[in-house]
């Protein structure tokens, strides 16, 4: 990098401006560059996406910020993420709540072995990553705390409604054309849901059957 990471990381918060401490805290503990590909690295602290290869991006910062103060995690929460990509927004929630209570699903095998070799290389190690379908969530470590896809679905996949705890927070990206950020606490084994806005995530890989919704 051409810039000193600390200062860019340091002015990407002050840009973003996170609405929680902790996530602030996070994004600057983060550094963002060694997520990103090498031929990138001079755009690691712009607040944009960042193509990985493989179909995938790294979320622009804002986004990350907006997802993890949406959700409110508290350290010791445990956390489910469908699609690592590059691991970026596993390591910020980690920051969070602990690397050893953050779970993640990744359905291309290479980017989850790249991800893995650099949690190790950061010091997040005790992040756990699995290879698949993020719809089938991960049930071994379930129920979770809070749950966030990093991908597009058509509705909530049914394992992930049943793998969130009574009380736990959803959050994904709902719409293959039009997308809308969609929060949910679940309520009584149902889900209530808050429209956070307009957003535009990658679809999730594999086939996108139509799952329930009615939860």
């Amino acid at each position: 990098m051409s810039v000193d990471p600390t200062e860019a990381r340091e002015r990407l918060v002050e840009h973003v401006d996170p609405e929680l401490e902790a996530t602030e805290d996070a994004l600057r503990a983060v550094p963002r560059h060694e997520f990103v590909p090498e031929a990138w690295r001079d755009a690691s602290y712009a607040d944009r996406p960042i193509p990985l290869g493989e179909g995938a991006t790294i979320s622009a910062p804002s986004i990350v910020a907006e997802m993890c103060d949406h959700l409110a995690p508290e350290p010791g929460d445990d956390v489910l993420e469908v699609g690592t990509g590059s691991g970026y927004h596993a390591a910020v929630t980690a920051e969070i709540v602990g690397p050893e209570h953050v779970y993640t699903i990744e359905y291309d095998r290479d980017l989850a072995e790249r991800a893995r070799k650099r949690f190790a290389e950061l010091g997040y190690d005790e992040i756990s990553v699995r290879v698949g379908d993020g719809r089938a969530g991960w049930p071994e470590h379930a129920p979770y705390d809070r749950i966030y896809l990093t991908c597009a679905v058509r509705a909530f996949p049914d394992p992930i409604c049943e793998q969130i705890r009574e009380g736990g927070l959803v959050l994904a990206p709902i719409g293959i054309a039009e997308q809308r950020l969609v929060l949910a606490k679940k309520t009584d084994g149902r889900l209530e849901r808050l429209d956070c806005g307009p957003v535009s995530f990658v679809p999730i890989r594999g086939p996108d059957v139509s799952d329930h919704d009615d939860l």
